[in-house]
């Protein structure tokens, strides 16, 4: 198939010839004709080389759209800009209610196959978005410059009319920035290289080395694709964005049902993503978005979600509907701590993954400080091992822990607890009706476990993929993201998958450094610390010490054990909806799955006890891009069918009719 494609910039005009399909590119000739924009020295180009899929038309069908998922991979990051009018925007206030494709160009690029290709695509979308009203409103297309030193507000005004007319339109914007200081954190948010190219003379020649880089972001600011030269194309752009406005038709609360793999209850009710940049809006959720559904958990339990084995369960403590509603009951009742303030829901909250995304380590009864980051009760009912140091081996007997720990929920005893049970009014009846005698030891620990054992959370695209053979079910970056985790990158060798199922942990303890580094301290003299959004105080070291708490020792499964060769070993967490659950690692100390990523790469922190499984890994940026599509690919579609149900369940607060302890005290005592 023989065509040419003619297009215009401000002062050039490019021409495509005799371009003939070939191995799924295009092989053309190119001519540039008219004057080179101001002040550049464009590159010279071969007279024949390859062209990206994008320049003509699909060789293959493009998938059709909501047959396949779209896991979220980051959420879109803020920062300050300028339109062709000057006018400072934020990338957040643009992105805000649509889907975006957002692509990192400058007006003077002349490799065709990179900013001409991102621009043909956008003219090509920015024209079906004219005609097809599912689009028209829903669809935004931005072009940021990262060439703010020459394309300028007037500049890219000539450009944005030589490519979408004089006509002043918001479907497509194009944007700069006032400086390349203001460009920096952007470019590093979206993983976006750029490098100046430099002449014979050594002096910069106006242009950029970079690869192409067109990010797809939804309605919630969250980036769901990234496109390079090899996959721009419109007919999949297109695919793509119909899928996600697909999405915004899933059911209400009320409606909930197993059918999504993007979990739209799930979040920090206060969301701090950012806090870091002085372009921090914040964007608290309502508590209308709060209301729930009950789920049916014991169906949940007897058919588990695709990619899970059977749920193990004791024989001495078998499911039943009445355990779990009054395990639930306990789950997220305050009264069951010291001072009638915190629940087990304080610690894993359901829509933070039954985490905290918030914060690095648990905070219990009057903001008593613990040192360890609230693991995730997804899926706990397969662990064989529980606690970060693998201390505990049942659900029945780890609940115990928490509800007597200081500096959790503070309970004195095993007995004052019990007994404060007995008196509250509605749970009169309530245990003798499930197991035919009153709170015990025992009975508690039961229901609270039958709850906790049915969160399960699973069927994930990845699973579509790999347990239900539906090719689709993922993109290829995802498969390659796989084969990474299995192969090179070794993830696989603790988190393990096997024919039939996947639990992604060993059920083992490791030590991979970041233990170690905790407690040999750190010897900085000062630290950044954020005060507001975008402002850091350097703030000396010993005033920190003077008003903080000294960091707690931390050595793993050494203090279990007592045998020196398990120092900073800790239990290896299940991957499964591991977007949903940061921060990671016992401590909390890396914020994002970009940050583990990277450690892991790094080869950990050399110490003596360094699990031999842990090196450098020599990952390339695709490949950790590759390997982060596959982390985000694990997240199950039930997630909301559990967070609503969790939404449903009545908080236990302190009423008018339960007794008042210390009243109670002082009057036995007279």
């Amino acid at each position: 198939m023989n065509w040419y494609r003619s297009f215009s910039f401000p002062g050039q005009t490019i021409t495509l010839t005799g371009c003939r399909l070939a191995a799924g590119w295009f092989a053309c000739s190119t001519s540039f004709a008219g004057a080179p924009l101001p002040a550049i020295n464009p590159v010279p180009q071969p007279e024949v080389q390859l062209l990206a899929p994008g320049w003509g038309e699909l060789d293959y069908t493009a998938p059709e759209p909501g047959s396949y998922q779209l896991p979220p991979l980051a959420f879109a990051a803020d920062g300050v800009v300028l339109d062709s009018e000057g006018n400072p925007r934020h990338l957040h206030d643009l992105f805000e209610g649509h889907v975006v494709l957002l692509a990192f160009i400058y007006s003077s690029c002349s490799d065709i196959n990179g900013c001409p290709l991102a621009t043909s695509v956008m003219h090509s979308l920015f024209k079906t978005m004219q005609t097809d009203p599912l689009l028209r409103g829903k669809l935004r297309l931005l072009s940021l410059s990262f060439d703010p030193g020459r394309d300028t507000p007037n500049r890219l005004r000539l450009y944005e009319n030589g490519v979408v007319g004089s006509e002043t339109t918001d479907m497509w914007q194009f944007l700069t920035t006032a400086s390349a200081t203001e460009l920096a954190p952007i470019l590093k948010a979206y993983d976006q290289a750029v490098q100046p190219e430099f002449g014979p003379d050594g002096e910069q020649s106006g242009a950029f080395s970079h690869v192409l880089r067109v990010v797809l972001i939804d309605q919630h600011q969250r980036i769901r694709n990234i496109y390079s030269a090899s996959f721009l194309h419109q007919d999949l752009v297109l695919s793509d964005v119909h899928t996600i406005l697909l999405e915004e038709a899933q059911p209400t609360v009320s409606e909930i049902r197993i059918n999504s793999s993007v979990s739209h209850l799930s979040g920090a009710g206060d969301f701090k993503r950012g806090y870091e940049t002085q372009a921090y809006k914040t964007r608290s959720q309502s508590l209308e978005t709060r209301k729930g559904k009950p789920a049916d958990l014991l169906k949940l339990v007897n058919d588990p979600p695709l990619g899970l084995p059977a749920v193990p369960i004791p024989h001495e403590n078998p499911l039943t509907t009445g355990k779990i509603e009054l395990g639930r009951k306990l789950f997220f009742d305050r009264r069951l701590s010291l001072n009638n303030t915190f629940s087990c829901a304080m610690c894993h909250i359901p829509e933070q993954g039954f985490t905290s995304n918030e914060m690095s380590t648990a905070v219990g009864i009057e903001g008593r400080t613990v040192r360890r980051n609230s693991p995730t009760l997804f899926n706990v009912a397969y662990m064989e091992r529980l606690f970060h140091d693998g201390r505990e081996s049942t659900l029945e007997q780890q609940v115990w822990s928490p509800l007597l720990a200081h500096n959790e929920m503070g309970n004195l005893s095993i007995g004052t607890l019990l007994e404060k049970l007995k008196q509250l009014p509605d749970y009169k009846g309530q245990f003798e009706a499930v197991f035919a005698r009153g709170p015990t030891m025992e009975t508690l620990g039961r229901a609270l476990a039958s709850y906790e054992r049915t969160l399960l959370a699973a069927d994930s695209p990845f699973d579509r993929w790999f347990f239900g053979d539906r090719s689709v079910a993922v993109p290829k970056s995802t498969k390659r993201g796989f084969d990474l985790f299995s192969g090179k990158a070794g993830c696989a060798a603790c988190h393990s998958i096997g024919n039939d199922f996947a639990l992604f942990t060993d059920q083992n303890l490791h030590n991979t450094g970041i233990g170690y580094r905790q407690s040999m301290g750190n010897d900085e003299s000062t630290r950044p610390v954020l005060v507001s959004p975008g402002t850091y105080l350097e703030v000396e070291r010993s005033v920190i010490d003077a008003v903080g708490e000294p960091p707690p020792s931390d050595v793993g499964l050494y203090e279990v054990t007592q045998n020196p060769s398990d120092r900073w070993k800790y239990r290896t967490p299940t991957l499964r909806n591991i977007a949903l659950t940061a921060p990671y690692m016992h401590n909390g100390s890396l914020a994002t799955l970009t940050e583990v990523v990277d450690y892991y790469d790094q080869g950990g922190i050399p110490n003596e006890n360094l699990s031999p499984l842990i090196h450098p890994l020599g990952l390339t940026e695709t490949e950790k891009a590759d390997l982060l599509a596959f982390l985000n690919s694990l997240t199950g579609s039930v997630i909301d069918l559990l967070v609503a149900d969790a939404f449903a369940a009545r908080i236990g607060d302190p009423g008018r009719n339960d007794p008042h302890w210390s009243h109670a005290v002082s009057e036995n005592k007279q």
